[in-house]
């Protein structure tokens, strides 16, 4: 689990940045922070750091329900 409890602060693990923090989204089962979030939306396709973003959020894992 990426969740971390630390003096009343909720924290999760970034898929992107590794980092712990408190703001961000969920994508499936995995979190992005508020921070690589917004850089994410500024990058164009054209720049190296895009390649970067793709690899990393490739981590990401569809979750799959079972009826």
């Amino acid at each position: 689990m990426t969740a971390i409890q630390k003096s009343g602060e909720y924290k999760e693990l970034c898929i992107v940045c590794e980092e712990e923090k408190e703001l961000g989204i969920h994508l499936n089962t995995s979190f992005l922070c508020v921070e690589c979030e917004k850089t994410m939306l500024s990058v164009e396709p054209s720049e190296p750091l895009y390649r970067y973003f793709i690899e990393k959020l490739r981590k990401i894992k569809s979750v799959q329900i079972f009826s």
